[in-house]
């Protein structure tokens, strides 16, 4: 099956914590990293805090969505990531965008991820690695764009 992660982070060493995070996708079981984007700045959105450093990455898994959830929240907690008030600042976090092209609706996971096709920093980075990816129920992401061009979003040069 074919998943695509939000990654994003704004406390600590932010950029360090991303790339962390795609190193731990590569290292995780039943995951395979394929494709990584580039690292985007972005301000925050419905929070405060500093700038965002946020990516996309497509992974192969033989994982089930919800045991994909459970490992992204491991790499999350070994970064101390807390969960104090909705949208608060963190210093990393793991949005399972897309799972193959399943629609799911639980307690504990939605996907397509709710507001994916309303923040630039998820399609920006997305279109990077799957130009061509259609958002299960809703159709082409990239017809998506155009309604987050006004939101700043700033490609970083690699390190």
């Amino acid at each position: 099956m074919q998943a695509f992660i939000g990654i994003g982070a704004n406390l600590g060493d932010a950029r360090a914590n991303v790339l962390d995070a795609v190193e731990r996708l590569r290292r995780q079981p039943g995951c395979e990293l394929l494709a990584v984007s580039s690292l985007y700045r972005t301000a925050p959105i419905d929070s405060s805090g500093d700038d965002y450093i946020n990516a996309v990455a497509r992974i192969a898994t033989t994982l089930d969505a919800a045991s994909l959830l459970q490992a992204l929240h491991g790499i999350e907690l070994a970064h101390g990531r807390e969960r104090p008030y909705r949208n608060a600042p963190r210093t990393l976090d793991l949005d399972l965008l897309l799972y193959g092209d399943e629609q799911i609706a639980s307690a504990t996971l939605t996907v397509p991820h709710p507001r994916m096709t309303q923040r630039a920093f998820v399609l920006v980075p997305l279109l990077e690695v799957a130009p061509d990816i259609i958002v299960p129920g809703l159709g082409p992401a990239a017809a998506f764009a155009a309604g987050v061009a006004d939101q700043a979003i700033t490609r970083l040069a690699q390190a």
